[in-house]
């Protein structure tokens, strides 16, 4: 019985929505709850040194797999070379 992984009923931190998961193989991101956001993190969404503070009242929340997916998808079209279009030609015949 020790080897069970309990199922946890929590609700995703980006989403919203309710999902069950294993606490310990689920998705997390650290936030401090002061802010709503990662240590370190500024409302601009610019980086900085986080506190120690910070750091230790922090606390990590899940992710849903959908939103997972969903950062991967996008991460992978990040990576994607931008698309090329064809130059322009003028009509001779047209003025």
């Amino acid at each position: 019985m020790a080897d069970e992984q309990i199922t946890t009923i929590g609700t995703c931190y980006v989403c919203k929505r309710t999902f069950a998961f294993v606490p310990a193989s689920v998705m997390k991101v650290t936030i401090d709850p002061e802010t709503g956001l990662p240590p370190g993190m500024t409302v601009l969404a610019t980086f900085r040194e986080p506190t120690p503070e910070a750091t230790a009242r922090s606390v990590g929340e899940p992710i849903c797999p959908d939103c997972v997916n969903r950062a991967k998808r996008f991460e992978e079209s990040m990576r994607s070379p931008a698309p090329r279009f064809e130059k322009w030609h003028s009509d001779p015949d047209r003025g």
